[in-house]
């Protein structure tokens, strides 16, 4: 069978996402970003750093400490408040933020709120704001969800709002599985990562690749008005997002990453540094679309190898124990590369490479394509030409390196796939270094490893 190059994928230059306020507010007067800007002009000023802001989710609401959904929450509904002059329904559907903000007969909502079954909640939402104009009101709708609630159980939900165009602002609060009910797998949790349902057991530990689903580009797919991706670690990029989309009419979507501190095994005081490491390493990459086509994006000034972030959540502890297979880490670098080439997050033609050879990749893992050159480095050719993979050895574990020969497979301490398929050959490299010392995950690995 003759492989064939893939083929090159030209995409657009995209200009960065220009936010007012960050660009006019300057460092000294605040210190940080993140906080109320309260030095700032009046105009300038954070929705958060305003005493008298709407507080649309308050107090004595049960989330987890350090609970990426209910920062989101917050600051989403209070700047979409001030956005629609405080005229606004919210429409949420059965998930986290639903039971641990309303306990009956209790709730923390200060705004007109309804509660909808687990995948209804577009078309709840697209009810309201039919009656809002069949009695000849302005009100804004909001709808907001979870993963599970967005990309599995209501995405028809969704996709019949956004292919009708109802006006309609459905927010999804993605933390990467079913985290009300136990931790399971859901559409949206990433490769490789631990769930109730995918055990870091057998040959392939943790979720299955291949599967789930990009909800923000099924959104864009629809080529509503507005479509853009937001995370909790950037309080000035989520509050601009929501403003922006709360400008159109029609549907808009909007896909913030919250992390959860139990689902993801994390620190409860890692959420907002987990959030801006998703971003850095470009595996959640930030953009703002507009009828299908991004119009901006978040730049980054120096990519962070995976592992960074990797580490610090015990769902990805099986990765880093002595004997895992680097390959998985490889393959989720590749992953945050071709986001990085796809979305033009940096202008450094290094990264040109990573997008032109992931296909390629991944059809060598699953066998139906030899890599360009390197039929000898990773696999055999089966009977009929046909290509049988094999998992690579760690170029640079001595130990794997011995295995392979004991084996009788030829292998070099410098394998060149790596090279093709990743940015940072660095990240391999230290990623095997930390396979090798069983180092890398913090004290929640170490206590795995015991």
């Amino acid at each position: 069978m003759t492989s064939q190059p893939a083929p090159e994928t030209e995409y657009p230059q995209v200009r960065e996402t220009q936010i007012p306020a960050r660009e006019k507010v300057k460092f000294y007067q605040v210190g940080s970003y993140a906080v109320g800007n309260r030095l700032a002009e009046e105009q300038l000023r954070a929705v958060q750093s305003d005493p008298n802001r709407y507080n649309s989710l308050t107090s004595g609401h049960r989330a987890c400490q350090g609970c990426g959904e209910a920062l989101g929450a917050r600051y989403a509904l209070d700047t979409a408040m001030r956005a629609a002059d405080k005229d606004l329904v919210a429409v949420n559907a059965t998930g986290c933020l639903e039971v641990f903000s309303t306990p009956y007969p209790e709730t923390s909502w200060t705004i007109p709120w309804l509660h909808s079954l687990f995948g209804n909640a577009p078309a709840v939402a697209s009810g309201v704001a039919a009656a809002m104009k069949a009695k000849g009101k302005k009100t804004r709708v909001v709808a907001q969800g979870g993963d599970g609630g967005t990309v599995d159980i209501g995405m028809g939900s969704l996709s019949g709002m956004l292919e009708r165009n109802d006006d309609v602002l459905y927010i999804c609060y993605d933390n990467e599985a079913y985290m009300n009910t136990g931790v399971q797998r859901s559409g949206a949790t990433p490769p490789a990562a631990r769930t109730a349902t995918t055990q870091p057991v057998g040959e392939a530990p943790g979720n299955t690749w291949g599967q789930g689903k990009d909800m923000a580009r099924i959104a864009m797919a629809h080529e509503i008005p507005y479509v853009a991706t937001a995370t909790v670690a950037d309080l000035r990029d989520l509050e601009y997002k929501v403003s922006r989309a709360m400008e159109f009419h029609g549907a808009r979507y909007i896909h913030v990453l919250v992390p959860c501190p139990l689902g993801w095994g994390s620190a409860a005081n890692n959420t907002i540094k987990i959030a801006r490491l998703a971003v850095q390493t470009g595996l959640f990459p930030v953009f703002e679309a507009e009828y299908g086509e991004v119009t901006s994006v978040m730049k980054l000034r120096q990519p962070t190898p995976v592992e960074e972030y990797l580490k610090l959540q015990r769902r990805f502890a099986h990765l880093f124990k002595k004997g895992a297979d680097p390959e998985v880490i490889r393959r989720l670098q590749a992953q945050a590369d071709r986001n990085i080439r796809r979305y033009n997050l940096v202008d450094d033609e290094d990264f040109d490479l990573a997008t032109e050879h992931f296909v390629e990749f991944e059809q060598a893992r699953y066998g139906f394509r030899k890599p360009i050159g390197q039929e000898a480095a990773v696999g055999g050719t089966a009977p009929g030409g046909d290509f049988h993979p094999r998992k690579p050895i760690s170029e640079v574990s001595t130990e794997g390196v011995k295995q392979a020969q004991s084996e009788g497979t030829e292998q070099t301490a410098s394998d060149p796939v790596t090279e093709r398929f990743s940015a940072n050959p660095q990240t391999v490299k230290d990623s095997s270094d930390s396979v090798k010392a069983g180092e890398g995950t913090g004290g929640a690995a170490e206590e795995e490893n015991k």
